[in-house]
């Protein structure tokens, strides 16, 4: 359910308005909810990273992070840590002069999506950062592209599941 309050979208003066409040992100997480991703390197390696909510509250989460190999077994470290929802909607809020806010339907691996593309350049002459927010899907970009090392880097939504 998208917020009628257009205000809770516009978190400050010269900036755009986020995709989803941190009240449409809370209710999406659930009572929690773990999202694959796969990254795209510019050398052609790829990469799984798994995000997790739990402990969820009117606040916020913990968010436990991690990597995986193709099998899905845990590589590393998991990290761990508590955000807000705030702070959450607070990543997708764009300086208003140095980025473009379209429309467009992406077919993904959850599934074909209609998105907001928001293509944010640091300086008019550096490669726009591009990210894709589904409206269907409230909270992370369900694409990301950002050069890195001279290509192209890719994180891409592979799966979502409901806790």
């Amino acid at each position: 359910m998208i917020d009628a309050d257009p205000d809770a979208h516009l978190l400050g003066p010269g900036l755009l308005p986020t995709p989803f409040t941190a009240d449409e992100i809370r209710a999406a997480a659930g009572s929690g909810k773990t999202i694959r991703i796969l990254v795209e390197h510019p050398d052609g390696t790829r990469t799984l990273r798994v995000n997790r909510f739990r402990d969820t509250d009117a606040d916020g989460a913990t968010l436990e992070r991690w990597t995986s190999g193709e099998t899905g077994i845990v590589e590393g470290a998991i990290s761990s840590g508590r955000v807000t929802w705030s702070e959450l909607q607070g990543h997708a809020a764009f300086p208003s002069d140095r980025t473009t806010l379209s429309t467009e339907t992406l077919d993904l691996p959850i599934g074909r999506v209609d998105c907001l593309r928001y293509e944010v350049r640091e300086n008019p002459d550096a490669a726009p950062d591009t990210f894709w927010f589904s409206v269907a899907h409230p909270g992370m970009p369900v694409r990301f592209e950002t050069t890195v090392d001279g290509g192209v880097q890719r994180t891409t939504v592979v799966a979502i599941e409901r806790g």
